[in-house]
C-alpha cells in the first residue's frame, strides 16, 4: 500500500506539472490584464512601465520558472482584481462548490441504485421503460437547459423553490459557512443540485442496470437463490455488491468532472462558488486567478482519482495495490 501511494504521488506530481504548464502557456492568448486593470486613461508609456515591472514582458520560461517557483510554496500569484493571493480567493468559494457536487452525489446515489435495479430485476415494465426513456432525455439535454427549466417550472410558474443565490447560511465549526443546516439553505440547494445531478444521473442508472443484469446471471446469485435466500438479500446484499466495483471506479472520475460542470449550474443560479468566479476571472482576464482555479481543479481530479484506487482495493482485496500493471 505503502509503494502504491508513493507511485501515485509521483504520477500526481507529474498529472500537476503538466496542467500547471498549460495552464500558465494559456494565459497569454485571455487577453491583456492591463486592459482591465488601469482602463483606457492611462497612456501606451505607462503600460509598457506597469507590464516591466509585472514581469509581463519577461520570455515565457522565465516567467513560468517564476511562477514554479512560488508554487511549490503555495502560492499561485495575486488576483489581479481581488488584490489578493489567488489560492485565498478561490479557497474562500470552495465550500460552495463543494456543497453542490457533495449534494448532486447524493441524489444520484440515492435515485440510481434502487432505479437501476429496479430497472435489472423487472426489465419488461412499464415503470422500467419510463425510466430509460427519461434516461436518454436526460443525457441528450445540456445542463444548462435543465437548469433553465427547472427554474422556469419550480421557480416562476410554481413559486416552491428559490431560483439564485445560496440562501441562510451558518458557519461550521467556524471554518465555512454552509447552508445544509438551515431550511432556507437546503431549498436554495435543491434546484442547482438536481441541475448538477442530471448530467451523471441517466450515466449511472444504465451502468447500474447493466452490471445487475449480468450479476443476477452469475452462479453464486443463482446459488443464493437455491438456498432459499430473501430476494431483497439476494438482490442488494450479493448481486448489488458486486456491481458497487465498476460504478466506484466510473464515480470517481465523474465526480471529479462535475466540479468543472459546476461553472454551467453555478452561472445560471448565480451561485457564488469557484465556477462563478472563474467565468468572472475570464471576463476580467485575472490571469492569476485563472491558473490558480485550472491547477486546484486538476489537483481534485488527482486526489479524488487515488481515493477510488484506495478504496476499490480495500473493497476488493483480490486486487494488489502494490503490484505494477503488467
Amino acid at each position: 500500500m505503502l509503494f502504491f501511494l508513493f507511485r501515485r504521488l509521483m504520477q500526481g506530481l507529474a498529472v500537476m506539472s503538466v496542467i500547471s504548464l498549460i495552464s500558465f502557456s494559456i494565459q497569454d492568448n485571455l487577453g491583456d490584464p492591463l486592459r482591465e486593470m488601469v482602463g483606457q486613461s492611462v497612456s501606451e508609456a505607462e503600460r509598457q512601465a506597469l507590464r516591466q515591472e509585472m514581469g509581463l514582458n519577461d520570455p515565457f520560461l522565465v516567467q513560468y520558472g517564476r511562477f514554479m517557483s512560488r508554487a511549490v510554496r503555495g502560492d499561485l500569484g495575486t488576483s489581479y482584481f481581488f488584490k489578493e493571493p489567488a489560492l485565498k480567493v478561490i479557497m474562500a468559494k470552495l465550500p460552495a462548490t463543494l456543497e453542490l457536487v457533495f449534494g448532486a452525489t447524493l441524489l444520484i446515489v440515492l435515485i440510481s441504485v434502487p432505479s437501476g435495479v429496479y430497472c435489472a430485476i423487472r426489465p419488461r415494465s412499464w415503470l422500467t421503460r419510463v425510466i430509460l426513456g427519461v434516461s436518454i432525455l436526460g443525457i441528450s439535454i445540456p445542463v444548462f437547459l435543465t437548469a433553465i427549466f427547472c427554474i422556469f417550472f419550480f421557480s416562476i410558474e410554481l413559486g416552491w423553490l428559490p431560483s439564485y443565490g445560496r440562501g441562510e447560511l451558518v458557519s461550521v465549526f467556524g471554518l465555512w459557512e454552509s447552508g445544509y443546516f438551515t431550511k432556507d439553505g437546503i431549498l436554495h440547494l435543491v434546484l442547482p443540485c438536481f441541475a448538477l445531478a442530471s448530467i451523471m444521473l441517466p450515466l449511472f442508472i444504465r451502468l447500474i442496470r447493466s452490471e445487475m443484469v449480468e450479476a443476477l446471471h452469475t452462479e453464486y446469485v443463482k446459488f443464493a437463490k437455491a438456498k432459499g435466500l430473501k430476494k431483497a438479500r439476494v438482490y442488494f446484499v450479493h448481486a448489488l455488491k458486486n456491481t458497487m466495483l465498476p460504478v466506484l471506479t466510473v464515480g470517481g472520475v465523474q465526480i471529479g468532472t462535475m466540479v468543472a460542470y459546476t461553472i454551467l449550474t453555478e452561472s445560471v443560479f448565480q451561485w457564488p462558488g469557484m465556477g462563478f468566479l472563474f467565468l468572472e476571472a475570464v471576463h476580467r482576464v485575472d490571469t492569476p486567478l485563472i491558473v490558480a482555479y485550472l491547477i486546484v481543479v486538476g489537483g481534485i481530479f488527482v486526489i479524488v482519482n487515488t481515493l477510488v484506487d484506495v478504496l476499490y482495493g480495500l473493497i476488493n482485496p483480490t486486487v494488489n495495490l502494490a503490484r505494477p500493471a503488467q
